[in-house]
């Protein structure tokens, strides 16, 4: 069984996304499924940076905390599942959950990222709409 011909078909066909940035925050591996996502494709996506899909408004801490990780070899996220916005090709936002690993060259220094990435826009809706419900029942309007 050859690993490395099923690592790629496990790439292509899951169904969250696949996200490896490099220490520049280079996107080098973008699979089926953040085309999917964001609507970018590998083509437009590959070689760009992270700015690609973080929206402007958190960049600036985006770029610190991405940085500070490269330098040190550890992100403060760990195995957390992080929830944030994110950016779609047509400039909409979306919603996403994503946890992030930390890769390393093969002496130990941080050589980039690699995000599972999926689409929480639909459930985060169904969510605000339900909590409003909620309120809207408990504290009626006269």
């Amino acid at each position: 069984m050859n690993t490395n011909i099923d690592l790629c078909k496990l790439v292509e066909c899951i169904g969250d996304a696949i996200v490896v940035a490099d220490a520049n925050e280079r996107i080098v591996l973008w699979n089926p499924a953040a085309t999917r996502i964001f609507g970018y494709s590998e083509q437009e996506a590959l070689g760009s940076t992270l700015d690609l899909i973080v929206p402007e408004r958190q960049r600036q801490k985006h770029n610190e905390g991405y940085s500070k990780s490269m330098e040190t070899g550890t992100t403060r996220y760990g195995t957390s599942l992080l929830k944030v916005p994110a950016k779609h090709k047509d400039g909409g936002t979306l919603s996403i959950a994503f946890s992030v690993g930390m890769l390393f060259d093969s002496n130990g220094k941080a050589s980039g990222v690699v995000a599972v990435i999926r689409d929480e826009t639909a459930r985060f809706a169904e969510e605000r709409a339900l909590k409003k419900r909620i309120s809207d029942l408990e504290n009626p309007q006269p």
